[in-house]
């Protein structure tokens, strides 16, 4: 029952006017979002997934300057008014029968002039100016993600303990989506990648191959719509020299993406100086092998960093890096904080280089090496 508190209806109540300068400035009647991620950010957290393939949400929310209305089935009113907390935030539900082919929506919204968070025919799609209203995180949305990091790097702790040579990628995958899911957490990314697979997949979706000696897993992870991104690798035996060596050079990347991730930088800033660390560890031509990340929210990357994205780095954004040489990768949450960056995912007693880069230290995961 998240925005049933009163820190949490100012939390709306910011979110409606940042949406009422959007209209202002886009000269639309009303916003219309659909999008699970949009209903997240829009109600301070209530869960509308329902179809895990699916983007869209199980209902649908048309705010004006004026009204804020839900526009859903029987089937999900009452869950979304009990647990999702919506009745204690001024919404005005309009439900339909769900064996009722009328399109509600589209008949009341027929004269009007509406933006919205994806295609809809009729509507103007202004999703990539929402993906950045929904970076901008409140002060509830910042603590919340400080406990979803928590958790997540829980997950992903208690998962890399239980691998052992021989399991199946598919089996390890399995662990990770049963611990997320005992702690609330939704695992909408889960890949596995074992031995000669993480040097030919930047994106190894788990397969039925057993693990010999090297694993990679990969965990983002979804709660009150927020999204937390990890990765963690592990080797059983002595770690191979070229493994050592870009493990590190990655590691140093990702530091110094940390380290610039400041405001009055842009995104375009921070890539560019991964660009030039990739050339400097030796490695120039694998950047453009895989995106680097970018900014987080509730959608993994709300906007992915390239060399032509100008959005400035904001405080209370969240950030999650991930530079990759073939056969290592380096992957946190981190917080832009007043005075510091925050790194969200830490594990405590992992295996950590401490790099200096100005007057920041910055502790970036290595392999993890287990006999």
């Amino acid at each position: 029952m998240l925005c049933k508190n009163r820190n949490t209806r100012n939390e709306s109540q910011r979110k409606i006017e940042k949406i009422n300068s959007l209209l202002s400035e886009k000269g639309s009647d009303a916003l219309l979002l659909q999008r699970f991620s949009s209903i997240a950010w829009a109600t301070c957290g209530a869960d509308s997934h329902i179809n895990t393939a699916a983007s869209d949400g199980c209902a649908s929310l048309l705010i004006t300057p004026t009204q804020r209305y839900v526009f859903t089935d029987t089937i999900e009113a009452q869950r979304l008014q009990d647990e999702q907390g919506l009745d204690g935030q001024d919404w005005e539900f309009i439900i339909s029968p769900w064996y009722e082919k009328r399109n509600s929506l589209t008949e009341f919204i027929r004269d009007m002039k509406v933006g919205t968070d994806g295609l809809f025919l009729g509507g103007t799609d202004i999703s990539a100016e929402l993906a950045w209203l929904r970076s901008q995180l409140t002060e509830n949305e910042v603590d919340r993600f400080r406990t979803l990091g928590k958790l997540c790097a829980q997950i992903m702790n208690e998962t890399m303990e239980t691998l052992q040579p021989g399991m199946t990628e598919y089996q390890i995958a399995g662990k990770l989506s049963q611990i997320a899911e005992s702690y609330g957490v939704q695992p909408v990314i889960n890949l596995v990648g074992s031995d000669e697979r993480i040097f030919q997949y930047r994106h190894p979706l788990p397969t039925s191959k057993k693990l010999d000696k090297y694993c990679m897993v990969i965990l983002c992870g979804r709660k009150w719509g927020l999204v937390c991104s990890i990765t963690r690798l592990v080797h059983f035996g002595p770690l191979p020299d070229e493994v050592k060596r870009k493990s590190l050079a990655t590691a140093l990347i990702d530091a110094a993406m940390i380290a610039a991730s400041r405001p009055g930088k842009t995104l375009a800033d921070v890539f560019r100086i991964a660009q030039n660390e990739y050339e400097y560890a030796g490695y120039a031509g694998e950047w453009q092998k895989h995106h680097q990340g970018g900014l987080a929210g509730y959608e993994p990357r709300e906007i992915t960093a390239t060399p032509f994205t100008l959005h400035p780095v904001k405080v209370n954004q969240v950030f999650a890096w991930n530079p990759t040489i073939t056969g290592a990768k380096s992957e946190d949450t981190i917080l832009i904080s007043e005075n510091e960056n925050e790194i969200l995912t830490e594990i405590p007693g992992w295996s950590y280089e401490e790099i200096q880069i100005g007057d920041q230290l910055i502790r970036r995961p290595m392999v993890m090496v287990r006999d």
